[in-house]
Parts: structure tokens; C-alpha cells; sequence
């Protein structure tokens, strides 16, 4: 089969012919269908520091945001047949760890990831454990299907204790709008926030942060007197409820927790690339603030409430805002300068060969 592989340990990738991968016991093999890129996937191609020290083998096939038809099935399998629509719950689990067994498999000791640790998905087909290929709605488009997987991520952050929780009413700020910053502010709108509010410097995401439901967007580098009072302003001088963190900037960390109501609740994704300081009195004790680390998904918790907005007509119209351009996978390096560009929002990944 034809796959973009990482074949040497520097930036860029190659289309190369190799092995049809076989399902083993307890897999599924999986003609992709449609796939998309992730910021993961960007770092692995530039090859930047957290892809040298975390990418451990070369050569190997990334990639790992997935939608595909299930074509053969492993010894074993039981819950999928031939022409299923699945995605991909891309973090493997090994289900004996302790985290396994006290119901956190989506922060398993031992996780392997699809594209990083093990061959991914952008290529003609891939093999999944069968619990991580989550069957679709066969009508669902591929490409939403395939964005399942930053939608959970998404979905995680605004629900990071899984369905016990209530957004209804809430005010809601999430710094940085790329793609799952994007989709959790359509999220947040569905699950029936009052207000949501985001930041974003760049004008492509500031304006799809508009069209997926944010009733204000701040550009940090416009607001000279700082961004705390427009967010006061706007939330009738109580703060925010819930603060998503998601660009990884210490500037944003710092204003999730200094726009924080007391009691309110922080979701941080966002991945700092230097260290960061805060003030941990008045930011988090005297708040009596919740902060909760965001790493994938909860499995399968969060994966059901994915299907539950996905059925929703309006929600699938929001989403797919997002997806600003489609690139057949075999022209990955375009796909690439899309994104490096800042052209792009999220890139789908159309399976022609």
C-alpha cells in the first residue's frame, strides 16, 4: 500500500510503497476513508524538540485522526463487522496498568499513540485494536468523522469530570482558537452556555471563533488596557465560570485564572514550551478554583457525548466550518504549508490515491 512515512530522523516526510499491514487477534484492519492533520503531526514533520525526544522509531507512518470502513477482522473480534464507518480513539491502552484498573484508561501508564509510538493512519490503511475503533453513523461524513478525536479532546476539557457536570448558564473563556479551541466553543453554545468568550490573534480563527458561536473575541495584541476588563464587562463583573486553556501561552494561562470567578473551574490542554509562573494564592487557593490537565480523552465516556452532538444537525453544520480546506493525502507537504501558513484552520485529508 502508498503511505506518508517519516523515513529518517529530520523535517519532512515521503510517500512510499509498503507491506499491507495484517490485523492481528483482537484488531481490525481499516481502509481510511478520511483523515486530518493535527498539531502533533505538524511537530512531528517540522521535527522540532518534542519530536526528536518523543518520536523513539524511524521509519514509521503517522498521522493518527482517522475515519475509514472496517475490511477484515482479527481473531476474536465480536463487536465490529465488515463495512463498518469507525474512527480511531487514538491512545492505546494496555488495560492492566493501575490507571487502567481505577477507570482512567485515557491517562493509561503505559499509552501508545497512534502515528508516535506505533504506525499511524495516513496511508491507504491502518489496524486498530478493535475497542479503539469506535463505530460511526454510517452516513456521517468522513471528515467529521475523522475529527472525532480533537473534538473529544474538546469536549474533555469543557466536561473534564464527565457528564455530572452543567455548562447551562455558564460564562465560558477559551484562549487560543485553533481547531479544538474552535470546537469547543460550538460545544460550549450546544451544552447551553450564557457566554463565551475567546481570544485569538490570528483573523482566520478570529472570524470562524465568531461563525462557531463566541459572543465576543479578543485579540490580545488590539486591547492595549488588557483583555480583563472587556471580560468583565461582559459577564456583568463576575468573571468566568469556566477557563479553557489552549494556546500554551503563559500570557493566556495567566488571564484564565486572573478572569476566574471564585469556585469557578480551569481546563488546561494548551502545551507550554518554556516554564511558566503564577501566582498560586490568589490565583488558586483563595479561589477555591478547580484545575484539571487535559490528556485525550475520557474512554469512552467522552466518545458517547461526542455521538450525542453529533447527531445534532446544527451542531455537524458548526463543525464542519472548520474544516477550511481539503488535500488528498498523498500532498501532505501542501497540507502542511497550509497550516504553517496560518492559511488554514483545520486541513481534512481526502483518501485519493
Amino acid at each position: 500500500m502508498k503511505a506518508v512515512v517519516k523515513s529518517r530522523r529530520e523535517p519532512g516526510g515521503e510517500l512510499r510503497d509498503v507491506p499491507d499491514p495484517k490485523p492481528k487477534e483482537g484488531e481490525v484492519l481499516v481502509r481510511v476513508r478520511a483523515s486530518s492533520i493535527c498539531g502533533t503531526d505538524v511537530h512531528i514533520w517540522e521535527w522540532n524538540d518534542w519530536a526528536q525526544s518523543r518520536v523513539r522509531r524511524t521509519p514509521m507512518i503517522f498521522g493518527h485522526e482517522l475515519s475509514g470502513e472496517v475490511v477484515e477482522l482479527g481473531a476474536g473480534v465480536h463487536s465490529l463487522a465488515v463495512g463498518d464507518h469507525v474512527s480511531a480513539e487514538t491512545h492505546i491502552a494496555d488495560g492492566t496498568c493501575y490507571q487502567c484498573r481505577t477507570g482512567k484508561m485515557h491517562i493509561c501508564a503505559n499509552v501508545q499513540v497512534l502515528g508516535v509510538d506505533r504506525d499511524g493512519v495516513f496511508a491507504e490503511y491502518a489496524v486498530l485494536p478493535e475497542i479503539n475503533a469506535w463505530r460511526n453513523d454510517p452516513h456521517l461524513d468522513p471528515a467529521l468523522a475523522a475529527i472525532q478525536e480533537p473534538l473529544g479532546n474538546a469536549v474533555h476539557s469543557l466536561l473534564p469530570e464527565g457528564g455530572g457536570e452543567d455548562l447551562a448558564g455558564a460564562n465560558v473563556l477559551i484562549t487560543g482558537c485553533g481547531p479544538i479551541g474552535l470546537l469547543a466553543i460550538a460545544a460550549a453554545k450546544t451544552f447551553g452556555a450564557a457566554t463565551v468568550i475567546a481570544t485569538e490573534v490570528n483573523p482566520v480563527r478570529s472570524a470562524l471563533a465568531h461563525r462557531m458561536g463566541a459572543d465576543l473575541v479578543l485579540n490580545p495584541r488590539d486591547q492595549a488596557a488588557g483583555l480583563l476588563p472587556a471580560i468583565a464587562e461582559r459577564t456583568g463583573g463576575h468573571g468566568i465560570d469556566v477557563g479553557l486553556e489552549m494556546s500554551g501561552h503563559p500570557s493566556s494561562l495567566k488571564l484564565v485564572f486572573d478572569a476566574l470567578t471564585a469556585g469557578g473551574r480551569v481546563s488546561l490542554l494548551g502545551l507550554l514550551d518554556r516554564e511558566a509562573t503564577l501566582d498560586f494564592d490568589n490565583a488558586i487557593i483563595f479561589k477555591a478554583a478547580r484545575v484539571h490537565g487535559i490528556f485525550g480523552r475520557r474512554m469512552f465516556e467522552t466518545w458517547y457525548t461526542v455521538k450525542g452532538l453529533l447527531a445534532r444537525p446544527e451542531f455537524r453544520e458548526r463543525m464542519a466550518q472548520i474544516i477550511t480546506h481539503r488535500v488528498p493525502i498523498p500532498e501532505l507537504a501542501r497540507a502542511m504549508s497550509l497550516i504553517e501558513s496560518t492559511q488554514a484552520a483545520k486541513v481534512s485529508l481526502e483518501a485519493k490515491w
